[in-house]
């Protein structure tokens, strides 16, 4: 089993999916100062929000024997007559109830032409990627190779389902504490029989991860861009940064445009040149040149995972327990100024 070979798969920071759901805990309604409901659901706790949103933990309404195993995402007060808020939570209310995949999040119920808008999706227990790669952490190739490819499955649902993301990221792929990946956020995800331009929608997503073409108001946007954001993710994953950084958002778009990302072989010589070819392919500045598709790009991945998986397991049979998240520090990639 995969948490045999690799122990930290199980130290992944949780946190319980359905409060009141274990033996010997006491299930309490929410106290006076608990949310109003949102629509069927009763708010419990707040666990995030962000400049557009806010996520509650929530139980069904009316229901408080129940567990709170939900989590409603809910437009900010100040956003609510905004019809690009508005927008964000119709199409991830869309998306979510169109694509049924294992990792993609769902959404079980939502509001979307009346306030208050929200979604309600399951609670998941884990954490961000962007969590387990903060400072710079790396993954073990194994490891980075698994995770980008439960992406790129989850992708592959997107796309035969008539959708791409539109900001895959380390901040929207959430990991389990058995490490099952789920993408989650789909409010920027675009049809793709659209082939909108950015000219025809907003510039999303987080700059640092974005595609040339989607920066570019003259190209159209398709599955490939997600593709190359994924690249720039396993980048990250692999080398501890992403290829181009700099402290001017502008710098970060002129340099995912024209410039070539450093190797990882060259900047990590114990890095597999096959794994650093792949990588390199999916930042292609061409879509052309890049995978063609997730389903394509799932088993390049998936040819790779197994290798490198199997290579693990025999020096593990050879030296002993082996780490499974981290590889040793010190690589340092150029910001490209």
């Amino acid at each position: 089993m995969l948490t045999q070979l690799f122990p930290q798969l199980v130290m992944i920071e949780t946190s319980s999916a359905c409060t009141g759901g274990a033996a010997g805990q006491t299930r309490r309604p929410p106290g006076p100062s608990a949310p109003p409901p949102i629509g069927l659901w009763q708010p419990t706790e707040l666990i995030g929000e962000g400049t557009l949103t806010r996520v509650f933990r929530a139980q069904p309404a009316g229901r408080s024997g129940l567990p709170a195993c939900y989590a409603v995402k809910t437009l900010r007060a100040e956003w609510e007559d905004d019809p690009r808020a508005i927008a964000l939570i119709r199409r991830e209310a869309q998306v979510g109830r169109a694509v049924s995949h294992p990792h993609v999040v769902p959404v079980l119920a939502y509001r979307a032409h009346e306030r208050p808008y929200f979604v309600t999706m399951p609670l998941l227990a884990g954490a961000t990627l962007a969590a387990q790669t903060a400072s710079g952490r790396r993954l073990a190739v194994p490891i980075a190779l698994w995770i980008a490819r439960q992406v790129a499955e989850g992708l592959d649902g997107l796309y035969h389902t008539g959708w791409m993301h539109g900001d895959v990221k380390p901040s929207n792929i959430f990991l389990a504490p058995d490490g099952h990946v789920t993408l989650i956020d789909l409010g920027y995800a675009c049809a793709i029989d659209q082939r909108a331009t950015v000219g025809d929608r907003p510039v999303v997503g987080t700059i640092n991860y974005m595609a040339p073409e989607v920066l570019t108001s003259t190209l159209a946007t398709d599955i490939r861009s997600d593709i190359y954001s994924l690249g720039i993710t396993l980048y990250e994953m692999l080398g501890g940064a992403a290829p181009f950084h700099a402290s001017d958002p502008r710098r970060v778009a002129v340099l995912q445009r024209q410039a070539v990302a450093p190797r990882l072989d060259v900047a990590d010589p114990q890095m597999p040149s096959a794994v650093a070819d792949l990588v390199q392919g999916m930042l292609a500045k061409e879509p052309l040149r890049r995978p063609q598709t997730p389903r394509e790009l799932a088993d390049l991945l998936t040819r790779l995972e197994i290798k490198f998986f199997a290579q693990r397991a025999d020096r593990q049979s050879q030296v002993g327990p082996l780490t499974g998240w981290d590889r040793p520090a010190g690589l340092s990639l150029a910001s490209g100024r």
